[in-house]
């Protein structure tokens, strides 16, 4: 996955329709875990690995707490509420695994 920098939606360059049109045909499904009323914040029932392979990435969880992932650094989070910022200039690249879950 990658990801541009900046906050695109709020300036207009990206066309949010042709995005989450894109996003619901590689993965069936994704679109209804979105949250239209705060954008980029989801939950997921899947355990998630993430690794940054270049650039700096941010991850928001759902209390406020930010953690900033730098080129190397893994998370593993297990259905969190979350959001990523790109507060870079640079795309970031991110290798990630997903994997189904139960929520109990």
């Amino acid at each position: 996955m990658t990801l541009p920098p900046g906050d695109h939606s709020a300036s207009g360059e990206v066309d949010v329709e042709a995005g989450l049109r894109e996003m619901e045909e590689k993965l069936p499904g994704i679109t209804g875990w979105l949250e239209p009323d705060d954008p980029g914040m989801h939950r997921t029932d899947t355990v998630d690995m993430e690794l940054v392979i270049p650039g700096e990435l941010t991850l928001e969880l759902d209390d406020g707490a930010e953690k900033t992932l730098y080129p190397g650094d893994v998370i593993v989070r297990n259905g969190t509420r979350h959001r990523w910022h790109n507060r870079g200039t640079e795309p970031v690249v991110m290798a990630c695994v997903v994997v189904g879950a139960s929520r109990a």
